[in-house]
């Protein structure tokens, strides 16, 4: 017989759980179901590359919330399955377990799979990403003998993974396709801090270096092979190189997409009581001048899940959130608010040699977004820079002695 609920949640990330909480906390009577392809209950992930995989935090003190929390609350979790099939007008869900779940409305909150190298070798023992509990588990199990280790890719996982492998004490090298690391996210001038920061820490690291295959030996890594023909040495790959998002059967459904799948400004996609959020919601966003992105961060799949269970219990407002992210290297806590996509200026304040500054960045001499290096004050009152969309002048902005918020 097919299970019936009035919402049903897809997927137990960071969206799917506040989505569910938020249909509570809205005082939503209905019958509530959160459907996970992972084992465990809903988890923190961006601790995965940093306190969970240097074991600073215990998987307990990553679950969102205690397995006690749902059950007061009568949401259901239907973990251990994946969503294969949807029928948008049967109203009905089908997964890889054989089960059929029907909805009144569903919450697509399935965010994306780690992106996997498609080079010769990147199926070999050894090879890893970093996107779910059983992925740090995998990398931070084989670590004890391991003294060598390849991450591909610069971007916020790799470099966080480069960290951690160093304070193991690991020999460790990043190799990034592009000119600088961290260059999708941010400006050159933090990149370049970062890299230093890094190879001071003893990782090198290489720029505009493609890898071209991973060598091994008897099913396992043995080496990574880069396009010149140099071997790497070493004996664990982690890979770093983006998400794939998980849309799949909302697509083959009919669902408008592509690169993620499309909503509208309270999160509803083009198929009738279904809606999208986090990581996976392709969505106009004020702070990127409209543009269609997907933004993937924690901020952005809890506001969305606010908007779907505000829009779900009559009371709909639009989504419009700053975006905001965070990042822990070393003893380093970058902090950013705002998106530095289409800026033609940057502001330095303060000096990046004192190991605590940020960026500022303008796009015609408004402030679209900051980069702060351990200056939460800088982060906390240039929040409202962004938000307002201001233009104080430069020489006021680059000015440590005047706290940001008297601009």
């Amino acid at each position: 017989m097919t299970q019936h609920y009035d919402v049903l949640i897809v997927g137990a990330g960071h969206g799917g759980a506040q989505a569910a909480i938020a249909l509570r906390q809205a005082k939503y009577a209905g019958s509530i179901a959160v459907v996970g392809d992972e084992p465990d209950l809903p988890y923190e992930r961006p601790p995965l590359s940093k306190d969970y995989l240097s074991g600073d935090k215990t998987f307990e003190r990553i679950l969102i919330r205690p397995d006690a929390f749902w059950r007061e609350r009568d949401v259901a979790m239907l973990l251990g399955q994946r969503v294969t099939a949807v029928d948008a007008a049967a109203h009905r869900v089908s997964t890889d377990t054989g089960v059929e779940v029907g909805y009144g409305a569903m919450i697509w909150a399935t965010g994306g799979r780690a992106r996997r190298l498609s080079c010769e070798g990147h199926d070999l023992i050894g090879v890893h990403t970093v996107r779910t509990r059983a992925d740090a588990d995998r990398l931070r199990a084989e670590l004890a003998t391991v003294d060598r280790v390849v991450v591909v890719g610069g971007g916020y996982i790799g470099l966080e993974a480069a960290a951690v492998l160093r304070k193991f004490g690991k020999h460790v090298t990043v190799v990034e396709a592009l000119d600088r690391v961290l260059s999708r996210v941010a400006g050159e001038t933090l990149s370049r801090f970062y890299e230093a920061e890094h190879r001071g820490q003893g990782v090198e690291i290489l720029l505009g270096t493609q890898v071209d295959g991973i060598v091994g030996t008897d099913g396992r890594v043995s080496g990574v092979r880069l396009s010149d023909g140099t071997i790497l040495p070493c004996e664990t790959v982690v890979v770093g190189i983006g998400i794939v998002p998980e849309v799949a059967p909302l697509l083959a459904a009919g669902a408008a997409g592509g690169n993620g799948v499309r909503v509208d400004e309270y999160c509803r996609t083009s198929l009738p009581d279904i809606f999208a959020i986090g990581d996976c919601a392709l969505h106009a966003n004020a702070f990127a001048d409209g543009a269609e992105i997907r933004l993937e961060s924690v901020q952005n799949a809890n506001d969305q899940a606010t908007v779907t269970a505000k829009a779900i219990t009559g009371a709909a407002v639009p989504y419009h959130a700053v975006p905001w992210f965070w990042s822990n290297q070393y003893d380093l806590r970058l902090q950013t608010v705002g998106l530095s996509i289409g800026h033609d200026d940057v502001v330095v304040r303060g000096d990046p040699a004192t190991r605590s500054f940020s960026l500022i960045y303008l796009r015609q001499g408004r402030v679209i977004a900051l980069d702060c290096v351990n200056a939460t004050r800088d982060y906390v009152q240039g929040r409202a820079l962004v938000v307002d969309g201001k233009t104080p002048s430069r020489a006021a902005l680059a000015a440590t002695e005047t706290p940001l918020k008297e601009l």
